[in-house]
C-alpha cells in the first residue's frame, strides 16, 4: 500500500508492485464489461434454479422446469413414432409378397430398409452392398436360395446356418481334401472354369465333375436353389475365381454363417430390410409355387 503513486503520465494509480523499473498501473476495467460480468453472473443462477445444472451422487439437480435433453429427446423420438404408427401397423398386416403391388408402401419400406441396412448390414456386405470375399453380392442377380422378397424375408428371418433357427438355410459341401491326385485335381478345376467359359475340359475332369458335382451343381453348372448349391456357369464366385481358390473350395471347402436376425429385429424392420435388398438391382419377381429350400429342420431325423 506504501508503494502507490499516482502515474503522472497517465494519471492512473499503480498497485505498488515493481519489477526492474516495470510498474503496474491499477486500470479499472470497463463499465459495459463490468456489467455484462454481473449479468452472466446472475443469469448463471437464475439457470441453476430453473435447469439441471449440478452433477450429484446418482443424478444431476433436476431443476424448477424438470426439463432434460435426454426427455426431450425421447419426446422427439415418440412423435416421429406416432407419425410412423400407420405406416408400420399397414406393413405389419401385409405380406411381403404383396407390397411391390402398393408402390407408395414400397418406397417407404425400401427407405425404411436403407437405414436398417446402414446398421445392421454393413459390416460384412458393405455400404453398397457389394459384398466382398465370403459375404455376398446383394446387388446382383446371383442368388443362392432365391432372390425374390419373400425368399429375402426368409434368409434374414432365419438366416443361414445359424445354430438353434430350425428353419435357418442349411447347404453343406462335403470336402474332398485327398480324393483327387493332383493331375486329377487340375483337371476337375479346368472343368469348372470351362463351365463359365474361362478355361478348357477334358475328358477326366469332365468325368470327375459329373461322377462328384452334378448332383448338386447340375450337369452345366446350374446350381440348385433347393439345396443351396451355387451356380458353376457364371463369374461370381464367393471365395474367388481364381485356380487356386477354386481348388481350395473343392478341399476345404469354406461355408459362412448369416445370423438370424428374428429377435434381433422386429418383423416389420426385417420386412424393410427385404424391400430394400430386393431393390439394389438383383432382385426377382415372387413365385407362389415351387419346393422350398433345405433347412435345418428338414435335416433333423
Amino acid at each position: 500500500m506504501a508503494n502507490k503513486r499516482i502515474d503522472q503520465p497517465t494519471g492512473t494509480e499503480t498497485v505498488g508492485h515493481e519489477w526492474d523499473g516495470i510498474e503496474e498501473l491499477n486500470t479499472p476495467l470497463p463499465r459495459w464489461w463490468l456489467w455484462l460480468f454481473y449479468i452472466t453472473i446472475v443469469w448463471a443462477a437464475v439457470y441453476t434454479v430453473l435447469y439441471p445444472a449440478w452433477p450429484m451422487i446418482s443424478k444431476g439437480t433436476e431443476g424448477y422446469f424438470g426439463w432434460t435433453s435426454r426427455g426431450q429427446l425421447a419426446q422427439e423420438i415418440d412423435a416421429v413414432e406416432a407419425s410412423r404408427a400407420e405406416f408400420r401397423t399397414q406393413l405389419a398386416n401385409l405380406p411381403v409378397e404383396q407390397l411391390q403391388a402398393n408402390p407408395g408402401l414400397m418406397g417407404q419400406a425400401v427407405a425404411g430398409g436403407s437405414a436398417a441396412f446402414k446398421v445392421n448390414c454393413v459390416q460384412c456386405h458393405g455400404s453398397g452392398a457389394a459384398g466382398s470375399p465370403g459375404f455376398p453380392n446383394l446387388a446382383d442377380d446371383d442368388w443362392l436360395w432365391g432372390g425374390d422378397i419373400k425368399a429375402i424375408e426368409t434368409t434374414l428371418t432365419h438366416g443361414i446356418r445359424q445354430p438353434g433357427d430350425g428353419a435357418t438355410r442349411l447347404s453343406a459341401m462335403p470336402p474332398f481334401a485327398g480324393a483327387f491326385s493332383p493331375a486329377q485335381m487340375n483337371a476337375l478345376v479346368d472343368h469348372v472354369l470351362s463351365l463359365s467359359g474361362n478355361g478348357q475340359s477334358s475328358a477326366v475332369g469332365a468325368q470327375l465333375y459329373a461322377d462328384n458335382c452334378v448332383a448338386c451343381h447340375g450337369a452345366a453348372g446350374e446350381g440348385d436353389r433347393m439345396q443351396g448349391a451355387p451356380r458353376l456357369n457364371d463369374a461370381i464366385t464367393l471365395y474367388g475365381n481364381s485356380r487356386d481358390a477354386i481348388a481350395r473350395q473343392i478341399q476345404q471347402p469354406r461355408m459362412g454363417v448369416m445370423p438370424s436376425w428374428q429377435g434381433r429385429l422386429d418383423p416389420v424392420t426385417i420386412k424393410m430390410l427385404a424391400a430394400y435388398v430386393h431393390s439394389l438391382g438383383g432382385g426377382e419377381d415372387f413365385v407362389e409355387a415351387g419346393p422350398e429350400p433345405v433347412t435345418q429342420a428338414d435335416e433333423q431325423p
